[in-house]
């Protein structure tokens, strides 16, 4: 299995060396990016320098140097190192692996345990990881691109040390390009423009920038291509995003927040990110939605209406054209004034009911539909609001002996300016009727 700087199965048997073989570190300080890991004061150079290395979980996105940095750890700390993928894996080999192991260590040789993939495992399977992780038959690495919070056992996690590994930046991405054409003894045949849109391309994965530079570099032409011919040439990638994984999560998390916090050229970006990773326009819809409810409320009314409309004018539309429609109700959003005032009378109206269990209502808002109910003070003293003074009675409606919530709370934003002196005024009058 080839990873970004990886051992190839081409390699072993003298056929092609792909460039990500050719340029694979030889130590530690050989590998470009992840400087916060592995810089003067990253975790695993300090493990390193006190002889304390544990089982590590790397999380991070493909061709970031998972595989690579495991295979060198072992080298730096004179373990055996074994490779498996969990896609590929069964409860079989694992015995095989353990099995090995263990005679390993009897005579005196350690081993350092690459997992890839290790979220794809089950429960059962990573718990069978846990005694050889306990007695030191294995020291675990495994490699992830999905969140270790979500997907791995608390077992596992509590016996390891998670690091996470970054993309590659665009100064990381550049001396990767300088080592490759250092290693082809060519320079790639791109102008300026076209450099830079390479390395777009990559989107921070340097296994994918090196097969592209294999590529280019394997090009005969006379001079530099610009953008628009490099374009031609090379498919772009796609971006990485999984509908159903963890950057799904990041990025409707980013429009979010983003909306919230009233940036619209923050939010039209994120909600661009996600339809150009393949999301479903009708989830952005919902999500609009409930981004109206959530943290514009009442402060503008209208927000509801204007997603909901946005939505039915996506579903006449169809896509392209329908999502014209669900970025306007984005912007609209983003400037609209802001209140959760809802959210927090809810979620305290919620927890109150939840605090004071089955109690009644109290009898004299109950309606007395038979002689008996009238006998037993269903309806007694109840005060019809629109006889009373200013259409307001001011009785209690909470249940009897019920300390009364004060659970909506209207900003001085927006609509809910009015509505704030509406449940200022209803108080005074309440506190007037009491006394």
């Amino acid at each position: 299995m080839a990873d970004l700087f990886g051992t190839s199965a081409a390699a072993a048997d003298g056929g092609h060396r792909p460039l990500a073989d050719r340029l694979r570190p030889k130590t530690l300080a050989e590998v470009i990016g992840q400087r916060q890991i592995l810089g003067q004061e990253g975790p695993l150079t300090v493990m390193l320098g006190s002889g304390t290395l544990g089982s590590l979980i790397f999380w991070g996105p493909p061709g970031v140097g998972k595989t690579t940095i495991a295979r060198l750890l072992a080298d730096e700390t004179d373990l055996h190192f074994v490779q498996i993928s969990a896609i590929f894996s069964g409860v079989p080999e694992l015995r095989r692996v353990f099995e090995a192991a263990k005679i390993r260590r009897q005579n005196g040789q350690g081993t350092l345990l690459f997992v890839d993939e290790i979220h794809r495992f089950n429960k059962a399977q990573q718990d069978g990881f846990l005694p050889h992780m306990e007695d030191g038959t294995i020291l675990l690495v495994g490699a992830t691109t999905e969140n270790p919070s979500f997907e791995l056992n608390r077992a596992v996690l509590s016996r390891s040390q998670v690091l996470v590994l970054e993309r590659l930046d665009q100064d990381d991405l550049k001396k990767l390009v300088a080592r490759a054409e250092d290693e082809l003894q060519v320079k790639l045949p791109l102008d300026a423009g076209a450099q830079q849109a390479l390395l777009d391309m990559a989107d921070g994965d340097g296994r994918a920038l090196l097969n592209l530079i294999e590529q280019v570099a394997a090009w005969k032409v006379d001079t530099p291509l610009d953008v628009t011919a490099l374009g031609k040439r090379l498919s772009k990638r796609a971006a990485q995003y999984d509908k159903g994984g963890d950057e799904h999560y990041n990025l409707i998390s980013a429009l979010h927040k983003s909306v919230r916090g009233s940036d619209p050229d923050a939010a039209l970006y994120w909600f661009a990110r996600m339809l150009e990773g393949g999301e479903d326009p009708r989830f952005l819809a919902r999500r609009i939605v409930r981004m109206a409810v959530e943290d514009i409320g009442l402060a503008d009314p209208q927000a509801q209406a204007v997603c909901l409309q946005s939505w039915d004018t996506y579903e006449r539309l169809g896509s392209p054209e329908g999502e014209l429609a669900l970025s306007q109700a984005v912007i609209y959003l983003a400037l609209a004034p802001k209140s959760n005032a809802n959210y927090v009378a809810y979620k305290g109206a919620r927890n109150a009911a939840k605090a004071t269990g089955s109690a009644p209502p109290p009898k004299h808002i109950l309606n007395a539909a038979t002689g008996m109910m009238k006998d037993m003070g269903y309806g007694k003293d109840y005060a019809y609001d629109h006889n009373a003074e200013d259409g307001f009675s001011g009785q209690n409606y909470f249940p009897d002996g019920m300390e009364r919530p004060a659970l909506y709370q209207p900003v001085e934003r927006g609509f809910e300016r009015d509505l704030k002196k509406r449940l200022e005024y209803f108080a005074k009058l309440r506190t007037q009727r009491e006394s």
